[in-house]
């Protein structure tokens, strides 16, 4: 008679496997718990420690690690001199490993990794040695084994086994799937362990959470991936959809642009983004004031748009954003009101994120290239020791509107050049190989807006994310009425820059730190 070892953490649909086992003249060799509760439902099976005639030691800690366990399952069947030792010491063949691991993810996700270092025990003793173990030795004879180790494959086994179509190939593919198992719950274990930024070896966790209709372009497949020690936090993935078809590849990549930009204000703000890059973003009192400047800035570009929001939606807003074709919307919250009012409409996708958000700290992101990856700190910070560059100071409006240019200048890709006038954009320039023709482009969109500000009281402010190598810039920007600049500073020509911006009455401040964004 063949044999199965069922060790499983989640007991969702052991009984029903383990009772076609059964059925199929199968004998079952289970661990404590599962063997408990097999026998609570009338299935006969031997305990581990019947079979290793060795009691589970350690708190449980140690049960399965043992030669009458692995030697059952890594003996190759057709070497007559691993049976014949089988034989020997008394070996049984275990013919299928079912395992499902201590729930470390869930463990973490209750615990967020501590900052001092002292990891708590609960999280210690989730850790599973024996299953992973398990595991990776029934995968490696997969010719000779089943493994399985995820229980949606229980009925695919049970299937073939009645029909007695258990292939190589079947064995391969849940092998396959076990060593991935295996390697993403080691993989979530050592990022949890890990306090070293850029260490040696990493393992990133990833599950797939779903996959999407394409990616960049139709002929290009895609899927989207959570890392799964992350599913706590404030981000696009782990944001309910409310209404709407499915989301895109594209439509991932702008939701988290929007997110992120407009989280950098603390008053109700709206960002519209539109292929990674702001066409529009406000800073206000309420929220549907914000959105209204947000499109004012560039309303042509923002038809088909992603818009993010900071503070719920309500329904004045909603009628407003109603009246616009728009990719994807994501909020806080929503009214009830503003609901009924987007949902009428059907491609629209909504999407709620209720997490309060955090900036992430000392956090590392990736960039995947041909056969290697890059890694670098998220760019959390804002700017340096501010220090005023020219002889005039900015004004009081001036230094209001350079700070709301400034965080808008972080997230539009380089180069970027942003004209503001107050806390609203005006002008967006973005991803220019010359600085001069990220402006010239900004200049042309807020030229073609008229956007009936009162120049006295918003006077035109300037964002360029990187410093000035000429003063070619500080020129072309008197010409369309800048009156401040904000930029890195650091040219080996910043004179030049600074006497030209003196020269034609225009404060410039450095804030000492730039913002690439490639």
């Amino acid at each position: 008679m063949s044999t199965a070892l069922l060790s499983v953490s989640d007991k969702t649909g052991i009984i029903d496997f383990a009772k076609e086992l059964k059925n199929l003249g199968w004998n079952i060799i289970s661990s404590g718990g599962t063997a408990k509760i097999l026998k609570e439902n009338s299935i006969e099976c031997r305990e581990i420690s019947e079979v290793t005639e060795f009691p589970e030691i350690l708190g449980g800690r140690v049960k399965t690690l043992n030669p009458k366990i692995h030697g059952g399952i890594l003996a190759i069947r057709n070497k007559t001199d691993h049976i014949e030792q089988l034989k020997r010491h008394g070996i049984g063949t275990i013919d299928i490993v079912v395992v499902s691991l201590y729930p470390f993810e869930a463990a973490i996700n209750k615990i967020p990794k501590p900052a001092d270092k002292k990891i708590d025990q609960n999280v210690i003793e989730n850790i599973d040695i024996g299953g992973v173990a398990l595991l990776r030795a029934a995968a490696k004879n997969y010719k000779d084994v089943i493994v399985i180790c995820d229980l949606n494959d229980y009925k695919v086994v049970i299937k073939n086994l009645k029909n007695n179509s258990i292939t190589e190939e079947l064995k391969l593919a849940l092998a396959a799937k076990a060593f991935r198992h295996t390697a993403y719950y080691d993989s979530l274990i050592s990022t949890y362990l890990t306090y070293e930024k850029f260490p040696m070896q990493i393992a990133i966790p990833l599950r797939k959470l779903s996959k999407l209709r394409y990616g960049e372009n139709p002929h290009q497949e895609a899927a989207l991936y959570s890392n799964g020690i992350e599913q706590d936090k404030s981000v696009v993935i782990s944001a309910k959809q409310l209404h709407g078809k499915e989301l895109s590849y594209n439509n991932y990549l702008d939701l988290e642009a929007a997110w992120q930009l407009v989280h950098e204000f603390n008053n109700p703000a709206c960002a519209v983004i539109k292929h990674n890059n702001p066409c529009g973003c406000a800073e206000s009192t309420d929220i549907k004031d914000a959105y209204l400047k947000a499109l004012d800035c560039d309303p042509v570009s923002t038809f088909g748009g992603i818009i993010a929001f900071n503070k719920a939606v309500e329904k004045d807003t909603a009628v407003e954003v109603s009246k616009l074709f728009v990719e994807c919307v994501i909020a806080p919250d929503y009214s009830k009101e503003a609901l009924d009012i987007l949902t009428q409409k059907k491609n629209i996708r909504l999407l709620i994120q209720t997490i309060p958000y955090q900036e992430e700290k000392n956090s590392v992101e990736y960039r995947i290239m041909s056969h290697g990856m890059l890694a670098q700190d998220r760019d959390n910070q804002l700017l340096n020791e501010i220090k005023l560059m020219t002889k005039r100071q900015p004004t009081k409006a001036e230094s209001e509107a350079l700070d709301f240019a400034w965080k808008v200048s972080k997230h539009v890709k380089s180069n970027a050049i942003i004209l503001a006038r107050g806390t609203q954009t005006v002008g967006v320039g973005a991803g220019q190989m010359s600085r001069i023709d990220s402006l010239k482009i900004a200049a042309e969109k807020m030229k073609s807006v008229k956007h009936g500000l009162d120049e006295r009281l918003f006077p035109l402010v300037l964002a360029s994310d990187a410093f000035f190598p000429f003063p070619d810039v500080v020129e072309e920007s008197a010409k369309v009425g800048v009156t401040a600049i904000v930029q890195p500073g650091g040219s080996v020509k910043d004179n030049e820059s600074i006497k030209s911006a003196d020269d034609r009455n225009i404060a410039m401040i450095a804030a000492g730190m730039r913002h690439f964004r490639h």
